[in-house]
């Protein structure tokens, strides 16, 4: 499926038009892999790709553009408004598009996003609720449903009572997706809770420890091979087979690894504090919630970005935010020893970034040094 509006242009037409103007460096070290650009993102990005050979050299892309709200996002003093009509504060940006104009101002930037991206790399696209689900079709068109990954639910910030008919919006979406089948992916996992080792394993042995049991067969029905034998004299339930060849089963049961019910029903035995250590995987539900005084308008949850980036880039890898916003994701790919390009045309962000980055001890710096730009028309 596609989206079909007025003035979409065609995919050749953004990747043949030629990007205006240069980058020119203003500070630091041009030969860093580390960029940091103030300028417009799809002309930035055009540079990137004709000037700085940066086609196919990203690893990973996070963005979190604006979301089409139609609202001013300001700054006053050292705190940031999220979301403000107030007339009060300098202004951070506008996001001023809607309808028709923001998808296609997001979709000539993901095409290119897309250009930039390595074989291997990811793009992690941070959306609301309220125009996320044409973005999703959006995002299909450009890299094929088949490189869909998911639909991440961020819960973003407590429940609050509004005084409207509907439910209060606790999340935003992060639409996961890859340029190909070929993608890194370091498996994420977090500690299970006490609640969790309480729930998932409820049975406790004569020793005292904690354990569960799961089926030893699984649904599909095998013909042949050693998964259809029988096993102490029994063949699988009917639609079903071995999950483990009828030789592991007896070793499973020598080591008392088997446990039979009431109903000589013969289940695996897992404990606990085997599957401890090696944590829980993490699901499509993420708790990372907003910061509760942002030093610039919708600044994320900087572990959000950890977790993204240890899962979907190694080290030494190219990580690309054209929204940078506050620099969060540039600030955890440094912790985690990534290179990275931002950009953004707001110089009130630029102007935050570069403050933090300026606090770093430079040990934490891939590099010693970035590389500051700025787009020029000339």
């Amino acid at each position: 499926m596609k989206l079909s509006y007025p003035k979409k242009k065609k995919e050749t037409t953004i990747l043949k038009k030629s990007g205006k103007g240069k980058l020119r460096i203003i500070e630091g070290d041009t030969t860093s892999l580390n960029k940091l650009i103030y300028g417009d993102n799809l002309s930035s990005m055009k540079c990137l790709i004709n000037d700085y050979g940066y086609k196919g050299k990203i690893d990973l892309v996070y963005i979190d553009p604006p979301f089409s709200t139609n609202n001013t996002f300001r700054i006053n003093g050292k705190r940031a408004s999220t979301i403000s009509s107030s007339r009060d504060g300098e202004t951070a940006y506008t996001d001023n598009l809607i309808g028709q104009d923001f998808i296609e101002f997001l979709r000539e930037r993901v095409i290119l996003l897309k250009e930039l991206m390595s074989d291997r790399a990811s793009i992690y696209l941070h959306i609301d609720y309220k125009i996320g689900h044409y973005v999703k079709v959006m995002m299909d068109e450009i890299f094929g449903i088949k490189n869909f990954r998911n639909d991440i639910t961020r819960i973003k910030c407590n429940p609050k009572n509004f005084k409207r008919k509907g439910y209060g919006n606790i999340k935003d979406l992060i639409l996961f997706y890859t340029k190909s089948d070929n993608f890194t992916f370091n498996e994420p996992r977090i500690p299970y809770t006490k609640e969790d080792i309480k729930r998932l394993y409820s049975k406790i042995d004569e020793n005292g420890r904690r354990y569960t049991t799961i089926p030893i067969h699984a649904p599909g029905e095998t013909k042949n091979g050693e998964s259809s034998k029988k096993w102490k004299g029994m063949k699988p339930p009917i639609g079903r087979h071995w999950r483990i060849k009828p030789k592991e089963l007896d070793k499973l049961e020598s080591k008392g690894l088997i446990e039979w019910s009431k109903n000589n029903n013969p289940r695996q035995i897992i404990y606990a504090d085997e599957r401890e250590s090696r944590g829980k995987y993490i699901q499509d539900i993420w708790e990372y919630k907003d910061p509760q005084y942002p030093k610039y308008p919708t600044e994320k949850n900087k572990s959000l970005l950890d977790l993204i980036i240890k899962t979907s880039s190694n080290e030494d890898d190219v990580l690309l935010d054209c929204f940078s916003g506050s620099g969060t994701t540039l600030l955890s790919a440094n912790r985690q020893n990534r290179r990275w390009v931002g950009i953004d045309n707001s110089s009130k962000s630029i102007d935050v970034i570069k403050s933090e980055l300026e606090k770093l001890d430079n040990t934490l710096f891939h590099e010693s040094q970035y590389g500051y730009y700025e787009h020029s028309d000339i």
